[in-house]
């Protein structure tokens, strides 16, 4: 029997015309995306996060590192605002009114990753999306904070988690052990898998299988081939953000037609 929620998006033909039709042509109405990452030893997936949302059209987008990179970028990252950090060069609990601040700016927030592995980023995490009520995607590192209680992010509304497979294994596992999700599973499998596990979740979820990127929000499913799997999950959580904020009551829509805009690069 077909599943009736699963959207089959082939490489040249998008689903959802009307959305990738609708994107705003001028930066100022393009919105504002705030993404936050990093530590003393890297931020590379906060800077690529960066370059991929001006790549998908955002009109505005900022960082916000830890204090400790300051010293190596110095002035040379102009977007990047500072918050923050620990001895060991991760972001500090105290950050927290920082990351609220630029929050208040943005019309989305991308948690991009290389945060290490931090107890005091952990309670700044959790208390971050607590208390930040818009539109917000975890991906990377920053997802891993998670998965010990992934209740705190699958049950928030507005939310895209853009998760390995092996991350979302362990977050279905965690919250619902009868369903099992195994690599050599077929996608018509996980698109039924996600189908049912979707509709009683608050989050929507982006991830690759079997060659093929797989969008789950509210009981729909999409797939579209994937061009380049490798590494895909900072470019393409930056840039579904930015079609998310630019669509934000159309997630759905929106984060598929992100795919297909990502998969024509």
């Amino acid at each position: 029997m077909d599943n009736t929620n699963w959207y089959k998006q082939s490489a040249d033909k998008p689903l959802f015309d009307d959305v990738l039709w609708s994107k705003p042509e001028h930066r100022s109405k393009a919105g504002k995306l705030l993404i936050v990452g990093g530590n003393a030893q890297s931020f590379a997936a906060p800077a690529k996060a960066f370059q991929e949302s001006i790549t998908a059209g955002v009109g505005s987008a900022k960082v916000v590192l830890p204090d400790s990179a300051r010293k190596v970028l110095g002035r040379t990252f102009h977007e990047a605002n500072f918050a923050p950090s620990t001895p060991s060069g991760s972001f500090a609990r105290i950050a927290l009114a920082d990351l609220l601040d630029n929050a208040a700016w943005a019309d989305g927030v991308l948690l991009a990753g290389d945060f290490g592995h931090n107890s005091e980023t952990a309670i700044l995490l959790e208390s971050f999306i607590k208390k930040h009520q818009g539109i917000l995607c975890i991906t990377q590192d920053g997802l891993d904070y998670f998965i010990s209680e992934p209740a705190q992010i699958i049950q928030r509304s507005n939310t895209l988690i853009a998760a390995s497979f092996g991350q979302l294994q362990k977050i279905v596992a965690k919250v619902q052990p009868n369903l099992v999700l195994k690599h050599d599973m077929n996608l018509s499998e996980l698109v039924g898998i996600l189908s049912d596990w979707s509709s009683t979740i608050s989050a929507g979820v982006l991830t690759e299988h079997e060659g093929y990127f797989v969008v789950a929000v509210g009981g729909k499913v999409s797939t579209t081939p994937a061009t380049n799997t490798s590494s895909w999950q900072i470019p393409l959580a930056a840039h579904a953000s930015v079609w998310y904020l630019q669509q934000p009551t159309k997630p759905f829509d929106s984060i598929t037609t992100a795919v297909y805009d990502f998969s024509k690069i």
